[in-house]
């Protein structure tokens, strides 16, 4: 059931609001769990087989999944000060992974092994439950949390609640404990602020995915289809334009997925955490990675780059857990070498731009000036992305995905010659076509993101540092459940409307 359906907005989610409004009324005590329901119920939706009958596997999965994982927590919390609590850790994680790792991982390796010479009677026939990813990272940083004494009390209704509710279940926000077990378990009635704030935030995700990011994608797609066939060469206009269509497309399509969740989540008066602040206006590649996905970032450095060491055995051995965690970040977003290729190229750019501070700290070097920053960091990125698109289609067609970056990577940096475009023959799109992502990137670098404009009413459950650059001083162009801002919000909904009969799926429900 796609956030972007008619189903989803016009019958789901209306029935779960107004279903647990009445009963956080009568019988609050009853609320959570039945949340936790209807999150099952929207989990079921989604696991059909092609002749349209339901597959319950997916379902009985998650809720073995479920049991295991409170019964390993409270076993945790039992045995935190003996010396059974890390062995006992130790199993909790290694069966969580060992789940991941054969949904998601066992054709690839098995592929490795086919063409290394090993045979094997029929490669593994595994469907991918869609969630596995995100819901996996969120219950193995519930159980080292666990262990660690943040966590001293949770009850098996409030744990279910906080694995399976349905507006990051599928793609994130990746949720912490410490932030959705104590608004599961002393619940601010949702009001008319909640339900105009969530309502806005989840049409504006909405304008997000179906407007920019689905018109986006049929651009890009013309491009990287012809990149991966091999026919000819792009042209150097035609390079960088695959490259930031795609990435606009990506960003739009993600960052519109969490506002629907965001939106829809605040419907009940619960806050998820920000996932994206602007990643195209970083200054630099650490500052992306504290701008992009920031959910994913801040779990790869607490439980994995934090676990290695971090920065507390010298430059070396941080320069390599950089690398390290950002490579297995790559292998999570997908089982391919384009994504391991990502992973590495980010990790060693994250390295070299941590080096370049020290050397700017020691030698009192200035900065460059912010926009040459941005613009050079934007330039790095967008290259980037090129791989990444590339791993999605790297098993159906695995030397199309070579192809293709080597063409696109190819024609951005001149090898192709420097022509803008192709004879008239060879053309796949027209120029207007090809060029409407300017605005789109325009508007990106120049436009208020979703948290600064919806700032008024803390939009999202902010941490760290992110608290402070939600809240600031009040500016004119800000949200306010007044008539002028119902006029835009009907106005987004007009250009939805005019597009809606083009439904397509999240870039991230893949991974």
């Amino acid at each position: 059931m796609l956030f972007n359906s008619y189903l989803y907005l016009l019958v789901f989610l209306p029935f779960a609001v107004i279903s647990y409004r009445l009963i956080d009324r009568s019988r609050a005590r009853w609320a959570a769990g039945w949340l936790a329901v209807v999150s099952l119920l929207y989990y079921c939706s989604w696991h059909a087989d092609p002749s349209g009958a339901w597959r319950p596997w997916p379902l009985m999965l998650m809720c073995c999944s479920v049991l295991f994982n409170f019964s390993a927590g409270r076993a945790l919390l039992a045995l935190r000060e003996t010396r059974w609590c890390r062995p006992l850790l130790w199993l909790g994680v290694g069966v969580n992974l060992s789940v991941l790792f054969w949904f998601k991982y066992s054709l690839f390796f098995a592929r490795i092994a086919q063409d290394v010479g090993m045979s094997f009677e029929s490669l593994p026939d595994v469907i991918l439950p869609l969630g596995i990813s995100f819901v996996t990272f969120q219950k193995i940083a519930f159980l080292v949390d666990v262990s660690e004494g943040k966590v001293s009390r949770f009850s098996f209704k409030d744990f279910a609640l906080f694995v399976l509710f349905f507006p990051q279940l599928i793609a994130g926000p990746i949720v912490h404990h410490a932030e959705m077990m104590p608004q599961f378990r002393v619940r601010r009635r949702a009001g008319w602020i909640d339900f105009s704030v969530g309502l806005t935030i989840l049409v504006i995700g909405l304008f997000k995915k179906v407007v920019i990011a689905d018109m986006l994608a049929r651009d890009a797609s013309l491009f990287f289809n012809l990149a991966a066939s091999g026919h000819r060469e792009l042209t150097f206009a035609e390079g960088w334009c695959a490259a930031f269509l795609y990435a606009l497309q990506l960003y739009f399509d993600f960052s519109g997925y969490s506002d629907m969740a965001i939106g829809s989540a605040r419907l009940f008066g619960i806050r998820l955490p920000e996932n994206f602040f602007s990643p195209y206006k970083a200054v630099s590649i650490v500052d992306f990675w504290r701008r992009w996905h920031i959910t994913l970032s801040r779990f790869l450095r607490d439980y994995l780059y934090i676990k290695l060491g971090g920065n507390r055995h010298g430059a070396a051995r941080r320069y390599m857990n950089l690398f390290v965690t950002m490579l297995l970040g790559g292998l999570w977003h997908g089982a391919g070498f384009a994504f391991v290729l990502w992973g590495a190229l980010h990790g060693l750019l994250l390295s070299l731009n941590h080096a370049w501070f020290a050397f700017r700290k020691r030698t009192g070097l200035r900065a460059l000036p912010r926009p040459a920053a941005i613009a050079l960091t934007l330039v790095v990125v967008v290259t980037l992305w090129v791989p990444f698109r590339a791993g999605t289609i790297e098993f159906t067609n695995p030397a199309g995905a070579l192809k293709a970056v080597k063409n696109i990577w190819g024609a951005m940096y001149g090898f192709h010659g420097f022509d803008a475009w192709p004879s008239v023959g060879e053309r796949i799109a027209g120029l207007d076509k090809v060029l409407r992502f300017i605005p789109v990137l325009i508007g990106v670098l120049l436009i208020p993101n979703t948290q600064q404009f919806m700032g008024r009413y803390r939009p999202v459950f902010a941490f760290n540092i992110q608290e402070g650059r939600i809240t600031g001083p009040r500016r004119w162009w800000q949200w306010r459940p007044n008539l002028v801002w119902l006029g835009f919000t009907l106005l987004l909904l007009l250009f939805i409307g005019l597009e809606f009969n083009k439904v397509s799926e999240f870039i991230y429900f893949q991974f």
